[in-house]
C-alpha cells in the first residue's frame, strides 16, 4: 500500500520570487513547484516563458499579484543564438530541419551585419510563429501546428529598442549569431531570429535563449529551484522581495495615517505632487506599501490597492525588513 499523501499547510505568503527558470519547465510548471516549496495560498507569474528558454521569472505571490500586469507590460532582454544556414519547422532546435544552405563569408560580412542590425532596430513588424501560445478561434497555434494545420496570421506592430548582432562559431565551427536583444512584449524572439537568417540571405534558427532582465529584474538576482530545494523554509521565504520589488522606476509618495486610510478607501488626495504617471503609495505609520495610482493636478487618484489583511500579512509576517523598501528599489524616491 501506498503511504497517505501529506496535505501541505498553506500560508499568506506576499512578494515576489525572482526565480532562474530551467531548460524544459515550462512557465506553470515552475510557478506550482516554487508555490509548493513556499507552501503559498495565491501565486501568479508575470507572463510566459518559453520551455525551452531559461532566465528571468518574476513569481507573483499574495499582494504582489495585483501588480503582475506591469511585469507583462516591461520591455525584456534576451541573450539568444542564432544557427546560420538552417531553418526549421519551430525556429528552433527542436523543430525538423526544412531547408539548409550553404554560408558563404560574402553572406556575412561587417557591412551586412550592421545593416541587418540596423534593419530590426525600433519599430518592427512579426508575423507571430504557429508554434506559439497564441490563439486563435480559441484554440492554441501550436495545436493547429501539430495537427499539421497553417493558419493565416496577422503581422504584429513590435519594438526592438536595443540590438546587438555578433558572429561567432559553434563548437562544430558552425556559422551563428549572438543576439542581445531589448524588446517589447509580445516579441518572439524565435521570428527575429528566423527573420535576421533571412535578412543575411542564408535562413536560420535559434539554439538558445535565455532572459537576462525583465522591467528592470536581472538575472543576476536570480535563484534556481535546485537552490530553493536544497534550503530550508526560513531560507526559500527569504528570497522572497518585498511586493514593491515590482514597482522599479514608480515615483513614491508617503501619506499619513488619516490619508493612508482614506486612500485605501479608494479616495482620492491632494498635495504639493508633480504629476507622475505611476506612484507608489506608502503609508508612514507604520511604514508600509498600500498600493499604486497617478497624480494629475496635484490629487494622487488610486490604482491597485492592498487590503488591510494584506498589508498586516506583510507587516507581520514577511521575511524581509520595511527598510527594503528604502533600499533603491523604487527609483525617484
Amino acid at each position: 500500500m501506498h503511504a497517505p499523501r501529506t496535505r501541505v499547510q498553506r500560508r499568506p505568503v506576499h512578494g515576489v520570487l525572482l526565480l532562474d527558470k530551467p531548460l524544459g519547465l515550462s512557465s506553470n510548471d515552475a510557478l506550482q513547484k516554487a508555490k509548493w516549496l513556499l507552501r503559498a495560498e495565491k501565486a501568479g507569474h508575470t507572463g510566459t516563458l518559453d520551455p525551452l528558454a531559461t532566465g528571468v521569472l518574476p513569481l507573483c505571490f499574495g499582494a504582489a499579484t495585483k501588480f503582475s500586469q506591469l511585469q507583462l507590460d516591461a520591455p525584456k532582454t534576451y541573450e539568444a543564438v542564432a544557427l546560420l544556414g538552417v531553418t526549421t519547422a519551430t525556429g528552433d532546435a527542436e523543430g525538423d530541419v526544412l531547408e539548409c544552405c550553404e554560408v558563404l563569408p560574402e553572406h556575412l560580412t561587417p557591412e551586412r551585419l550592421v545593416a541587418v542590425q540596423q534593419q530590426f532596430t525600433g519599430p518592427i513588424s512579426q508575423v507571430p510563429p504557429m508554434h506559439s501560445a497564441l490563439k486563435k478561434d480559441g484554440k492554441a497555434l501550436y495545436e493547429y501546428a501539430r495537427a499539421g494545420i497553417a493558419v493565416e496570421r496577422e503581422a504584429r506592430q513590435v519594438v526592438i529598442h536595443a540590438l546587438k548582432l555578433e558572429l561567432i562559431q559553434t563548437e562544430k565551427a558552425q556559422a551563428a549569431i549572438k543576439m542581445i536583444v531589448t524588446c517589447s512584449k509580445g516579441t518572439y524572439i524565435r521570428t527575429l531570429g528566423e527573420d535576421i537568417g533571412a535578412a543575411l540571405g542564408v535562413g536560420a534558427h535559434l539554439t538558445f535563449l535565455r532572459r537576462i532582465d525583465t522591467g528592470g529584474l536581472g538575472v543576476e538576482r536570480c535563484v534556481t529551484l535546485a537552490q530553493l530545494e536544497a534550503m530550508d523554509e526560513a531560507q526559500r521565504l527569504a528570497c522572497v522581495l518585498p511586493p514593491e520589488s515590482l514597482l522599479v522606476g514608480h515615483t513614491r509618495v508617503t501619506l499619513d495615517g488619516d490619508n493612508a486610510a482614506r486612500f485605501l478607501s479608494g479616495v482620492r488626495r491632494r498635495g504639493p505632487w508633480p504629476d507622475a504617471s505611476a506612484v507608489a503609495v506608502f503609508g508612514d505609520q507604520p511604514a508600509a506599501l498600500l498600493g499604486v495610482g497617478h497624480i494629475v493636478g496635484g490629487e494622487l487618484v488610486p490604482g491597485r490597492l492592498l487590503s488591510p489583511l494584506e498589508i498586516q500579512q506583510i507587516l507581520e509576517g514577511t521575511p524581509h525588513s520595511a527598510s527594503m523598501a528604502h533600499s533603491g528599489t523604487l527609483e525617484k524616491l
